[in-house]
Order: structure tokens, then sequence, then C-alpha cells
């Protein structure tokens, strides 16, 4: 289950990155037209949501594309109430139409009732290689091993991991996929958190086949 988030506006795109993340949706992001579209096409998420008014070119124009070969939802965000705005992004295949400002805890229900219509609210195993993680348990399973209970930050920090096989994440995706902002640049927190989950997918965690780090860059799970 993976969300794509396009609004040039960084303060809100880091906002609701946030609240989905704590929700535990994994979450990518795009600042303009041009990048949502080429997000889309090699992320492939599951749900879009999507600004109105994005440089390049506008929020009708990325939904327009993404129609055009996807059936991925697509939520739209505003500041403009006009009914013209949201029968237009309705018309070019928009599922839901949310005007901005707007409270977390409005735009989860609204998240969770798109999913909830397209059939895909409960996540879905997540997996790369031997390993795979169950969202709804909070579990990991490596090889078909018996499934192995993680905290809220071990299960984030793989859910990332897994969403980007045998590449590279910076420290700082992970923090802020983490912590969000809580997290800021602690970088010992976060290799006390990789310690705790070698611990629990490793045979040999002082010597790690999976989790890899990669000196002065960050760290890659490797399948």
């Amino acid at each position: 289950m993976k969300i794509l988030i396009v609004d040039d506006d960084r303060e809100l795109r880091e906002l609701v990155g946030f609240v989905l993340r704590r929700a535990g949706y994994p979450v990518v992001e795009a600042a303009d037209g041009p990048e949502a579209v080429r997000r889309h096409a090699v992320e492939r998420p599951d749900l879009v949501i999507l600004d109105v008014n994005l440089p390049g070119f506008d929020g009708f124009e990325v939904c327009r594309r993404i129609r055009a070969d996807f059936d991925t939802p697509v939520m739209m965000l505003t500041v403009r109430g006009e009914e013209a705005d949201q029968v237009h992004g309705l018309d070019l295949g928009a599922d839901d139409y949310l005007a901005k400002p707007f409270s977390p805890s409005t735009l989860l229900a609204r998240v969770r009732a798109v999913l909830r219509r397209r059939g895909s609210e409960r996540p879905a195993p997540l997996g790369a290689g031997a390993i795979v993680l169950d969202p709804d348990m909070q579990t990991v399973s490596v090889a078909g091993a018996s499934p192995v209970r993680l905290t809220n930050l071990e299960f984030k920090l793989l859910q990332l991991m897994v969403t980007a096989p045998n590449r590279t994440v910076p420290p700082e995706r992970l923090l802020r996929h983490v912590w969000g902002h809580r997290g800021g640049d602690d970088r010992q927190l976060l290799k006390q958190l990789v310690h705790r989950v070698r611990q629990k997918i490793e045979i040999d965690p002082a010597d790690p086949r999976f989790l890899k780090t990669v000196s002065g860059v960050g760290y890659r799970l490797e399948v």
C-alpha cells in the first residue's frame, strides 16, 4: 500500500506525508506535474493525493495523463471552492475532492474511504525477496520462517526498505519516514533501530545478509 503526494507546497506535502506515515502508509512525493507523472509510472502507488495548482502542468492534466493508462484512485486537493473545478476533476476520473484547509483526521477518513471503495483498504503483505511484512499483524517473516513481531518503529523502517529493495536509502529519508519531524537528524537513534531490526531478520546480526550499511550513504535491503 503506497500513496503518492503531489503538491508544490513543501510544508503541506511534508505534513500530509507525516499524517499518512503515522497511519502506516508508505509515502512517495512529487512537487510538480511532470515529476508526478514520472513518479507514478515508476512507483505505481495505490492512491494519488493531487493538488490542482502545480508548476509544469496542473493537477487536472496530471489526472488526465494518469487516467489514460492506469486506474489508480486519485484524490484532488485545492484551495478553490468553485463547483466547476470539482466537477472538472471528477469528470477527469478523480475519485474524491478535498478543499484546503483540512484536518488530519478528515484527510485520513477520506483516504480510507477511497481505498475502501476501491477494495484496497486492507493493506496487503509487502514482500522483497525472502522478507515478507504483514501490515495487519505487524510481523516479519524471513524465508518462510515463523513470523516475528515488530515494534511500530521497526515496522516503519522495514516498510520503507522493502519498497526500495537493492537501493540505498539515505538516513534522512529513513528518519523522516520513521519519526517524521521528531526524528530530526539523530543518526544514532537510527543506528540503534537498525541494530534492533537486524536482531529479528538476520542469522548473524554482526554480519548482515539483508540489511546492509552503505558507509557514508545510508542503508540497503539486499534481496
